[in-house]
């Protein structure tokens, strides 16, 4: 469809009011990566077709994780009845309760609004009550711990997830593949490949695409033996399987599967799982409220000692420190400043 046509098609288009809610530390490149889509929709089409405010919940700026202040145009609760709210969240996510800000997005979500999560968004929408019927998605290092958290959700380890009022994306530059099917739905395909020509964004991602790379690109690894045992690793972290079971997958003997590993990865295949599943916990550990021991059976540890020894090694600190470290924010001025210690236990 040409230019003229498709302005005569949007020129009476009623304007779709969306509400962007940051929440501190929030992602600026997710943030943006949502917002200049909308920006780009109505320059294309010569019309407002979107009109946005920014909020926060006391009106004040809001510091993004990397230490840029957004002004916002008003109070959170000051919104009225709009087309979305989408919550602009990132690192620090996990520790956000804020019960006045949950009954909000209840309340917009009752006025009929779509409440989107962007980044790590999706987890205070899952706290709000608001994804209990709905399939979600969240930036893949916090998929273990909203797993734990939120075992009854249908969580995927995808792009993004519109389903009905509901909208969630991983972060990153997914928001901007999210919008651009929001605006495909709202204004037609040609408009949304229009405004990715104006992003340089040659490809639009289905919903359904993976958020990460593949194992070979992540790893610069192109074996096929020893890609399989590694998906087959990420596959069992819980309860790890044998050697003899790895090298199985590969069809390889034990002793094979040995020198591959070291020939690829300068480690042996023992070695290579229990970082991967030390990992996890350091992500489980980071992200939620579990109890530390929980995380170790979590991550396939029977033991809560010999978990706390392999942690030390890896990492250089307990996973008790770990925890701490991560209740401790970094505020503007550089300094520490505790949110909230986590009992651990003794480990």
């Amino acid at each position: 469809m040409g230019a003229p046509e498709m302005l005569k098609q949007l020129g009476n288009s009623e304007p779709r009011e969306i509400v962007f809610f940051l929440v501190p530390r929030f992602s600026m490149m997710a943030f943006t990566s949502a917002l200049e889509p909308l920006r780009a929709a109505n320059r294309l089409a010569e019309a407002e077709l979107y009109r946005w405010r920014i909020v926060s919940m006391d009106g004040e700026p809001v510091t993004a994780s990397a230490g840029v202040s957004i002004n916002p145009d008003a109070k959170f609760a000051e919104t009225g009845k709009v087309a979305a709210v989408f919550i602009c969240a990132g690192m620090g996510a996990e520790s956000y309760r804020d019960r006045e800000a949950f009954g909000l997005l209840r309340n917009a979500a009752a006025r009929g609004a779509m409440i989107g999560g962007i980044c790590t968004g999706a987890l205070i929408m899952a706290r709000a009550g608001l994804l209990s019927k709905a399939k979600c998605t969240i930036h893949w290092e916090n998929i273990a711990g909203f797993v734990e958290e939120f075992p009854d959700l249908d969580i995927t380890a995808t792009l993004f997830e519109v389903d009905g009022k509901r909208a969630t994306c991983s972060g990153g530059t997914a928001p901007l593949d999210m919008v651009l099917h929001l605006i495909a739905q709202d204004h037609g395909q040609d408009l949304a490949l229009n405004v990715a020509e104006q992003m340089l964004h040659t490809i639009i991602r289905h919903p359904h695409d993976s958020q990460r790379m593949s194992l070979q690109y992540r790893t610069g690894i192109s074996n096929a033996k020893v890609l399989a045992v590694m998906a087959h690793m990420e596959a069992f972290l819980e309860s790890p399987v044998s050697l003899d079971e790895l090298a199985e997958t590969a069809g390889v003997s034990p002793r094979q599967l040995e020198r591959l590993f070291r020939n690829h990865l300068g480690k042996s295949p023992k070695r290579y799982y229990m970082d991967l599943r030390l990992r996890r916990a350091r992500l489980l550990l980071t992200q939620t409220s579990m109890p530390v021991l929980q995380v170790a059976v979590a991550c396939g540890f029977t033991s809560a000692s010999h978990f706390a020894r392999c942690y030390r090694a890896l990492f250089g600190r307990s996973p008790r420190t770990e925890r701490w470290l991560a209740n401790t924010a970094l505020r503007p001025d550089g300094e520490l400043e505790a949110i909230t210690v986590q009992q651990t236990g003794p480990i």
